[in-house]
């Protein structure tokens, strides 16, 4: 249910967001991440934004300072109030995480994970996005882990797809093939 709320206020943002020619998108989601990182980074913070007892219009003060501190766009600043006072800041990083993922949809990218045995060269980075991007036919996000179980090579992860181009994963496929005699 959290999940589905999350989303509808993560789309009602990326809506007016990409309706407006001057908006930033990329200015919007680092304020958002910003702001998620300062409600993360204070246990206090976070029980007055869940507390019962204290009042939205005190939730909405305090919010309002830290949006000034930080320096978020006015957008974002109203958007938070909108939260506050609906009662979803627990929400925050869902909402923030559903707006990423929805802007970066709209604007016709995808999100790969890659794990490699060993950090990947400079060189092998931008060629390894082109691939994704061939195969996937939009632009690729990628986030990049080391996972040292791999062996050497590499798996990418696009949503539910994985492409294992690993050391271990082509063991696997001829210790299956060998298993079952093909």
């Amino acid at each position: 249910m959290s999940l589905a709320v999350a989303t509808r206020y993560a789309n009602a943002l990326v809506d007016v967001v990409i309706s407006q020619e001057s908006m930033q998108p990329a200015a919007i989601a680092a304020n958002l991440r910003d702001l998620e990182a300062a409600v993360e980074s204070s246990s206090e913070l976070r029980n007055v934004l869940i507390t019962p007892a204290i009042t939205p219009a005190q939730k909405k003060a305090v919010m309002g300072r830290i949006c000034d501190t930080l320096g978020v766009h006015p957008l974002v600043r109203n958007f938070v109030f909108i939260v506050v006072r609906n009662r979803r800041a627990d929400l925050f990083p869902q909402i923030r995480s559903a707006f990423e993922r929805l802007l970066d949809e709209r604007m016709g990218m995808v999100r790969a994970e890659i794990s490699s045995a060993s950090e990947l060269n400079a060189a092998s980075r931008p060629a390894l996005e082109a691939q994704l991007s061939r195969l996937t036919g939009k632009q690729v996000k990628c986030s990049y882990t080391i996972d040292p179980t791999l062996l050497g090579g590499v798996v990418a992860r696009i949503g539910s797809t994985v492409y294992d181009g690993s050391v271990r994963g082509q063991l696997e496929t001829l210790r299956r093939e060998l298993s079952t005699g093909a």
